[in-house]
């Protein structure tokens, strides 16, 4: 009982959300840019999902149509074939799209960006390769007993490794490599390649008519570089064929500015009770355009369950938000995106 006593009495961290301050910098970015600017940030938790989609359809209803859409990108990865439902839907409300990249634009956003007519990179800009990684059920796990992620490049550089030490007998590497990895993920990495070799060719058919063209950047991007996280930047970038160009110097200032709230938004807020149970609250997604902002927001309680070493989420209340003005009001809403 004193326990729960002492548990309801601590205060619940919650993360800042700076409406006010990132509305302000994104009418300064329209400014500048000379037409509508849509921000999509994802935090060190955050990935490039499902929901995604609905909530960005959420800001282009209010949007609406325009010549030209600037896309400021910030984003560590996620799902590929995400990407390309991004990159579409934003391509059905502009005739040309441009991506800011002022910082990180990794592995599933590097596909949103192939998908944009232009990209704008800033001194501290990066894309990555987009080489398949997999996170399946049948997955060795780690240390906290979590399952990881297995790249179809890694396996394959196993085998190569191992044959070449072991020409003698070579069939003897996938024997010993199933005893760590399940023979149905490696079927699955396979064929996930396959899928992210296509989705890259029908993001650069946006604006790329040359098939070879478009199959030689697709297969460069997953195949040329010996790190999933090879930071590709602009001069790398011009190289494999893409349309690349160095962001003006005002704007990508801007964009830090701007990243710089949202990470001050998507810091991690958690609540500790005892060294068994916490409380956490982290805005992991931030979509934003002018008058409205939507947000993913963790906002769940945790359990350390000894006998299988990992934490464990009860009482989850996460999910969307929404901020927008209305007038000089700001109103503040849950989003349900089924």
């Amino acid at each position: 009982m004193d326990n729960q006593e002492s548990q309801v009495n601590i205060k619940i961290k919650q993360p800042p959300v700076l409406f006010n301050q990132t509305q302000s910098v994104i009418a300064e970015l329209c400014q500048h840019l000379g037409g509508p600017v849509i921000s999509y940030w994802n935090g060190s938790r955050g990935s490039v999902c499902g929901s995604d989609v609905l909530a960005l359809h959420e800001l282009l209803c209010q949007l609406g149509q325009h010549d030209t859409i600037y896309l400021f990108l910030k984003s560590g990865g996620g799902s590929g074939q995400v990407s390309l439902r991004i990159a579409n839907l934003l391509r059905q409300h502009c005739q040309r799209l441009v991506v800011l990249v002022p910082l990180e634009c990794a592995s599933a956003a590097t596909m949103i960006a192939i998908g944009a007519d232009l990209i704008l990179m800033g001194p501290t800009a990066y894309l990555t390769a987009v080489d398949t990684s997999l996170n399946h059920a049948l997955s060795p796990v780690d240390r906290d007993n979590d399952r990881v992620s297995v790249s179809l490049d890694e396996l394959q550089r196993v085998i190569r490794l191992w044959r070449g030490q072991n020409g003698a007998d070579p069939d003897n590497a996938y024997k010993s490599l199933f005893q760590y990895v399940h023979p149905l993920v490696i079927g699955a990495v396979d064929r996930a390649e396959s899928l992210s070799i296509m989705l890259c060719k029908e993001l650069l058919a946006h604006h790329i008519r040359d098939e070879a063209q478009a199959e030689q950047i697709a297969t460069t991007l997953n195949s040329k570089y010996p790190s999933h996280s090879y930071p590709i930047l602009l001069d790398e970038a011009v190289k494999i064929g893409l349309r690349a160009e160095r962001l003006p110097s005002e704007v990508n200032q801007l964009l830090l500015k701007l990243n710089g709230f949202y990470s001050e938004m998507g810091q991690k807020a958690t609540t500790d009770f005892d060294e068994l149970r916490a409380h956490s609250n982290e805005i992991a997604n931030i979509w934003e355009a002018t008058g409205v902002q939507i947000y993913y927001q963790q906002d769940q309680d945790w359990f350390y369950r000894a006998e299988e070493r990992r934490w464990i989420t009860m009482n989850d209340n996460s999910g969307w938000r929404r901020i927008e003005r209305q007038g000089k009001r700001i109103k503040r809403s849950e989003v349900h995106f089924s």
